[in-house]
């Protein structure tokens, strides 16, 4: 009986200091400034709140001032221009408003660059890193399971981003 409680002691202690039970990592706060795409702020709040639903790694927090993430609006086409993981600008992009894509669902893509996803394409609507290919008609402003994991890995630690500049070409 000894033996089994020391046994069950050491384990417990093992994967304590392994990081594998009872180590939960306090979320990445990052702060995003909207105003020099004020037309969308509403949208842009969307897509933030978007990932702060789905990932729990990450946090994005709306600010005024010094900024991760600058968020301006323009008349081309939608896309992001990640630094490092986490930081970087993202151009709303009217050109593809005007052809009826989702501002949600713009928003909410073009902060994932800056979370690291790459693009999807072509992709299916259900994938939000998808972007244009999902189609005019496509509404989902949520990340599939891959593209939610692959997030949570990258505020972990344990995987590599990709922060390629990302133009979203139609």
């Amino acid at each position: 009986m000894f033996l089994r409680k020391t046994i069950a002691v050491l384990s417990s202690a093992a994967a304590l200091s392994l990081g594998v039970v009872g180590t939960a990592q306090a979320a990445t706060t990052l702060t995003y400034n909207s105003t020099g795409a004020a037309a969308y702020a509403a949208e842009i709040d969307a897509g933030a709140q978007v990932w702060n639903t789905n990932v729990k790694n990450v946090r994005l927090v709306k600010t005024t001032g010094r900024a991760n993430i600058t968020i301006v609006s323009d008349p081309g086409w939608p896309r992001a221009q990640p630094t490092t993981l986490g930081n970087g600008k993202i151009w709303i992009g009217k050109q593809a408003v005007d052809e009826g894509y989702n501002k949600v669902r713009i928003a909410a893509h073009e902060i994932g660059h800056i979370l690291g996803l790459p693009d999807v394409k072509p992709g299916p609507c259900s994938s939000l890193m998808s972007g244009s290919t999902g189609g005019v008609s496509c509404t989902n402003v949520n990340p599939n399971a891959s593209e939610k994991s692959r997030v949570e890995r990258n505020f972990a630690g344990t995987a590599q981003a990709d922060l390629s500049t990302a133009v979203d070409a139609a």
